[in-house]
């Protein structure tokens, strides 16, 4: 099979192989470290022969190698990922299913922004090198990049919450509603300062091309030159080199801002069961973030060959 479909298939066919070996990685980290989850749920509570029962139950008691081979087997055979400890009446998939399309609207906000402010800003700063406008605008957003997100937020809710009214300090009210401002925030914009500095880098190489002299030389104004032909041509390396990080940061960000402000998605529930020990639930939510970064990755390769045609490779193998 030869083209891009070729290549799509090789990515794809690759993608098990990824997730086997963060599987693997994934779940003997979690159960080297101190404790296990019976322990931690049972609280006041110690009785080392009920303890070893429901460790038996839930095969804890065995090898790490051999609990890896069983919970491995759950999944290819069965489809099952396994239980959480903390909520046993519930399968995996019901309960993370609800957190994740809230955490997907929220970072779906923070890239629109991202990518919004981060690319106009960056061509317009490679056009006015220079002056005093480019290294102001960067430095701007260098300033936000610099500050973590565990200042950002209470700064943000002071500022909008406290001071002036104009959005909750917290919570989930919706998509649309005014609660989604502070986190969009605190989770955009730290990515623009990356975002604007590679589209300015790639807009001042794009500017010394001759087809820009070209349609300068045609007569085209300045404002057409730069929106149809450079902006074109700087907006695909940036898809290409930012988006694949801009996804990993957005994840960070994420375990902080909704653990902050009480959002009820997927990071709150991970930085919760990371202190719980709940392993399978950690687990699946590795294996489903490890997914989302391949396929983000491929996106993005697809993306770039319908932008540039010049991506693929010699012979048409792909992008």
């Amino acid at each position: 099979m030869d083209g891009l479909a070729g290549y799509v298939v090789r990515r794809l066919l690759f993608l098990p192989v990824v997730l086997l070996v963060v599987s693997f990685g994934t779940f003997f980290i979690t159960r080297w470290g101190p404790g296990d989850p019976i322990s931690i749920y049972s609280g006041q509570y110690r009785d080392p022969e009920a303890f070893a029962r429901v460790r038996h139950t839930y095969g804890l008691d065995k090898p790490i190698i051999v609990q890896y081979g069983i919970w491995l087997k759950d999944i290819a055979l069965h489809g099952d990922f396994g239980v959480s400890f903390r909520y046993r009446d519930r399968t995996i998939p019901e309960i993370i299913g609800p957190k994740i399309w809230v955490s997907v609207r929220l970072g779906a906000y923070a890239f629109i922004l991202t990518f919004l402010l981060g690319i106009p800003i960056g061509i317009y700063a490679a056009v006015k090198q220079g002056t005093w406008l480019d290294p102001f605008l960067i430095s701007v957003f260098l300033f936000f990049q610099s500050i973590p997100v565990l200042v950002t937020v209470p700064v943000l809710v002071i500022l909008l919450a406290v001071k002036v009214h104009w959005v909750p300090p917290g919570g989930f009210d919706g998509i649309f509603s005014r609660s989604m401002i502070i986190p969009t925030l605190a989770l955009g914009l730290p990515g623009v300062a990356g975002v604007a500095r590679l589209a300015r880098a790639t807009t001042l190489g794009a500017l010394h091309e001759d087809f820009v002299r070209t349609a300068r030389a045609k007569g085209l104004d300045e404002f057409t030159v730069i929106t149809r032909h450079v902006a074109r041509n700087a907006v695909a390396p940036v898809m290409t080199t930012v988006i694949g990080l801009s996804l990993v940061g957005l994840i960070e960000g994420a375990l902080i801002t909704e653990t902050l402000l009480g959002i009820p998605g997927i990071g709150e529930y991970t930085f919760q069961s990371v202190n719980a020990k709940d392993y399978n639930v950690i687990l699946v939510i590795v294996l489903l973030i490890t997914f989302a970064f391949v396929l983000a990755n491929l996106l993005v390769d697809l993306v770039l060959v319908a932008i540039d045609p010049r991506a693929r490779l010699a012979g048409g193998g792909g992008p």
